[in-house]
């Protein structure tokens, strides 16, 4: 007698694998339900990578880079479809005293925050509080596992960048913190207040009330001295270094007849492009984000965040998304992908967007029982995290 066919899971794996590579998420899901082999063979992350590249915040960039190895892709599909319908725990994870003040104008009050793996680095007041993150990756420690110190007045940004932390402070001057020892510099930089700093391949680029950028160099024996200083004319609110280390570009007060938008030769200092033609007086461009050397998110007074590719043109943004509420946005934030998530000034307002969108993807009221503007935002793949005037909230997607 003939012996029964083989089943199709029989095959040799190389076949299974490509066979599976033809289908959706729900058709893998299912599959998994088949038997254990189908079930492990279904959790593949080759099966998966193809999927994540089209979902939100999946760890994904538009090039394909992992910024999640480690996490399975398959578990961050599943939650990546928490971010896109809103599914998600809000919590409070801590509260301090705040000053009351008005406006963008002041350094007062504007807390700053950065991730790195298990910690949370947060500026309240003169200082920098690193906080270990939970297991579970919603709460933290009480207290700070450590404290970076060395400005008088406020920490307006800091940036972290290779185990060190760069700041800018109310008093004028930047700090430099190594965070794993007791090395620290300080130097005086502007006259007034530095409302934004960056840090790249040994370089430092600030930006200040009294309408100067400049860049430091912290090669051995040049540390702190001033290599090139930018005469903005006008207040400098954000800053940023291209990942090519060729650039930097500026977000300024619009108060004048320039672009907010201006991006500077980093060894010269001199001016290369002004972006964008049609700004109006006062919109004032508060946070710039870049996804690679030629795709750049800014966001400001005018209530748009738009999406820059200076590889076409200089003159227009390529995209754009009106706040729905007419307020402004203070900060942004992507995934290199799919994925933004702004802050704005009224009622601690998050939103996520789908570039592939034009409205708004999902809305987050955090701020009770005062309004507070959403001051800075960071998120991972699991976690939101948003700093209001006088509460660090976060938003945990891994909820069912």
């Amino acid at each position: 007698a003939a012996s029964p066919p083989s089943p199709l899971w029989a095959l040799p794996e190389e076949l299974l694998l490509l066979i599976c590579s033809y289908l959706d998420a729900q058709a893998l899901g299912r599959l998994a339900q088949v038997c254990r082999r189908l079930r492990f063979l279904s959790s593949r992350d080759l099966l998966w990578r193809r999927i994540a590249r089209g979902c939100l915040n999946s760890g994904f960039t538009q090039l394909g880079t992992d910024l999640a190895a480690g996490i399975p892709v398959k578990e961050r599909v599943k939650v990546s479809q928490n971010w896109r319908r809103g599914r998600c725990r809000r919590e409070t994870v801590l509260k301090w005293k705040c000053k009351q003040v008005a406006s963008f104008s002041s350094s007062f009050l504007m807390p700053w925050m950065e991730l790195d793996g298990e910690y949370l680095y947060l500026s309240q007041a003169e200082n920098i509080q690193a906080y270990h993150l939970c297991a579970e990756g919603t709460g933290l420690q009480h207290h700070p596992q450590a404290i970076f110190s060395g400005h008088q007045e406020d920490v307006c940004r800091f940036v972290l960048v290779n185990s060190h932390i760069v700041s800018g402070g109310g008093d004028g001057s930047i700090v430099l913190h190594k965070i794993h020892g007791s090395y620290s510099v300080k130097f005086s930089a502007h006259e007034q207040e530095v409302n934004c700093v960056d840090f790249q391949g040994g370089l430092i680029v600030s930006g200040s009330r009294d309408r100067t950028a400049k860049v430091w160099s912290l090669s051995a024996g040049r540390v702190g001295q001033c290599l090139h200083t930018v005469q903005t004319e006008d207040r400098v609110w954000s800053i940023a270094i291209s990942p090519l280390l060729s650039s930097f570009v500026t977000g300024t007060a619009c108060c004048g007849h320039t672009s907010p938008l201006r991006i500077w030769d980093l060894e010269s200092g001199q001016l290369l492009t002004c972006l964008g033609t049609d700004f109006h007086r006062g919109a004032g461009v508060l946070d710039v984000f870049y996804e690679t050397p030629s795709l750049l998110l800014s966001c400001g007074y005018d209530t748009y965040i738009r999406y820059w590719d200076i590889r076409t043109s200089t003159r227009k943004c390529v995209q754009e998304w009106e706040e729905p509420h007419d307020s402004a946005l203070y900060c942004i934030r992507s995934d290199k992908n799919h994925m933004i998530a702004s802050g704005s000034s009224y009622y601690g307002v998050v939103r996520l967007w789908d570039k592939r969108q034009t409205r708004c993807l999902q809305s987050f009221h955090l701020s009770s029982p005062t309004s507070s503007p959403v001051y800075c935002l960071r998120f991972s793949t699991t976690h939101l995290y948003a700093a209001l005037a006088s509460a660090l909230h976060v938003l945990d997607f891994t909820a069912s």
